[in-house]
């Protein structure tokens, strides 16, 4: 029987081994699926990763301010959570265990239980899921469902919650859905505030009272011809559709109507959550207690993890009404304690707050100086840079037209320069910081020098 090396090598067409970017992108286009995204803007194969650093096969550095889109909240490699996970790796300890409980596990659960509101945290089930926050949103879909008997579900535009079936007919972007018919049915999309582009056309607070109105008033209207849902979901800071925070009000009004209606309000904190906003959950800016919590990413410490965490009033589906394989994974149970204990410490989250002020004020002056950013925003270490066209006229408040081909342009000349981020919001116009929590200030300020050197470049070239 021919041995696997040797299968290995018949398979590659006795091909000598890639040595540069350019000879791994050719095979990857030859083997992995047309669906691919990263490597049509980020050509390199990756060999190490360290804190905010990652180094491909040719031996170059680039300062990573993607991180997983958001997963690896201690950075690359983070010693202690790698130790955490070697300890497990020598001792026997079961790695994969289904839904069975293991001392491992239930350290991460109680430890999870501690970070929440206290309302929550004296009467929260938890579900653990398939590893993807995808499947954490149709989990708790079908929870909803179950526990209220009702079908229709709210969303709002600019909403991402994944790209599965059931979370992609909750989420907003278009170019996703458009060549995929009859998805999820009843999914009602409401106006999310976005004072640059208002949905109303009105901006800041006369744009949130809007908003806050409009919500109210569709969900306690009897001919708004949306029955009454089975969830409320939404991202308190959307994170693809442009890192876009709620504004406080408008999350205290969308937890007071669903609570005076029964609705259950399900808050997706899969990017913004731990930590990345500065607080550990976005959603305590509002002062808030949700009903559902959803989490993926940071939650692992590198490791695939999703759970579900949810007011025990709704835990109303039979065993085995939701399962998962993979749910079972113990080293990101304890690569996600590691994250949650180092996390959620005060003085990490002001830390956070702070270093996130540097990039918020040195980008607002970028903005001064530029025609082709329109607006800055964000949270903590969860910052947005729209892109605009100078050159196209301005709506009704002022806002020239999302370019996404100028935010295309300032990606790929960080790229060469070194610098790896990625865009978002409407026409992909948004670039958008998603670095590593542990980010020096330092690796802030050299992230800052190569990003204003490219976009003052790119705003000559546009403008002359």
């Amino acid at each position: 029987m021919m041995e696997l090396n040797e299968k290995v090598q018949e398979c590659k067409g006795h091909e000598t081994t890639p040595i540069t970017n350019a000879d791994y992108m050719v095979r990857q286009e030859q083997t992995e699926s047309n669906a691919r995204s990263y490597p049509r803007k980020f050509p390199f194969a990756l060999v190490k990763a360290k804190g905010s650093w990652i180094e491909d096969v040719e031996g170059n550095r680039y300062l990573d301010f993607l991180c997983g889109a958001g997963t690896l909240a201690l950075g690359h490699n983070d010693p202690e959570v790698n130790q955490a996970m070697m300890d497990m790796l020598s001792s026997d300890m079961p790695l994969h265990t289904l839904d069975l409980t293991t001392p491992v596990k239930d350290t991460f659960v109680h430890t999870l239980l501690a970070l929440l509101p206290e309302e929550l945290r004296e009467n929260a089930k938890i579900q653990f899921c398939s590893p993807s926050g995808t499947d954490a949103v149709d989990a708790a879909i079908k929870l909803c469902k179950t526990a209220t008997g009702r079908s229709s579900v709210i969303a709002f535009n600019g909403a991402y919650h994944g790209m599965g079936h059931g979370a992609l007919s909750l989420t907003g972007n278009l170019a996703a859905k458009s060549k995929i018919q009859a998805l999820m049915p009843d999914v009602h999309f409401l106006p999310y505030p976005y004072s640059y582009r208002c949905p109303f056309g009105l901006g800041g607070e006369a744009g949130t009272d809007a908003a806050c109105a409009y919500f109210e008033r569709v969900l306690k209207d009897p001919e708004s011809g949306i029955t009454k849902p089975a969830a409320v979901i939404l991202e308190p800071i959307q994170g693809e559709g442009g890192v876009i925070p709620a504004p406080v009000k408008f999350l205290q009004t969308v937890r007071r109507v669903t609570r005076e209606l029964d609705i259950p309000m399900i808050v997706d904190e899969i990017q913004c959550g731990f930590g990345r906003s500065g607080r550990f959950f976005a959603f305590e800016y509002a002062d808030i207690v949700p009903d559902v919590i959803l989490s993926s990413k940071a939650i692992g410490g590198s490791q695939p993890m999703a759970v579900v965490i949810y007011h025990k009033k709704l835990d109303k589906w039979l065993p085995g009404a939701h399962a998962g394989t993979f749910r079972g994974n113990q080293l990101a149970m304890r690569a996600g304690t590691v994250v949650m204990n180092r996390v959620s410490k005060p003085e990490f989250l002001a830390e956070v707050r702070a270093k996130g002020q540097i990039l918020f004020d040195r980008l607002n002056e970028l903005k001064k100086k530029v025609s082709i950013i329109g607006d800055i925003r964000g949270k903590g270490l969860m910052c947005g840079c729209e892109f605009i066209d100078p050159n196209a006229p301005a709506d009704s408040l002022g806002a020239k037209p999302p370019s996404g081909e100028i935010a295309a342009r300032v990606q790929h000349e960080c790229f060469l320069n070194k610098l790896v981020m990625e865009k978002g919001g409407r026409n992909g116009a948004v670039m958008r910081c998603l670095c590593a929590l542990t980010v020096t200030r330092e690796e802030i300020e050299l992230m800052l020098e190569i990003f204003e050197k490219v976009v003052i470049q790119v705003d000559k070239d546009v403008t002359k």
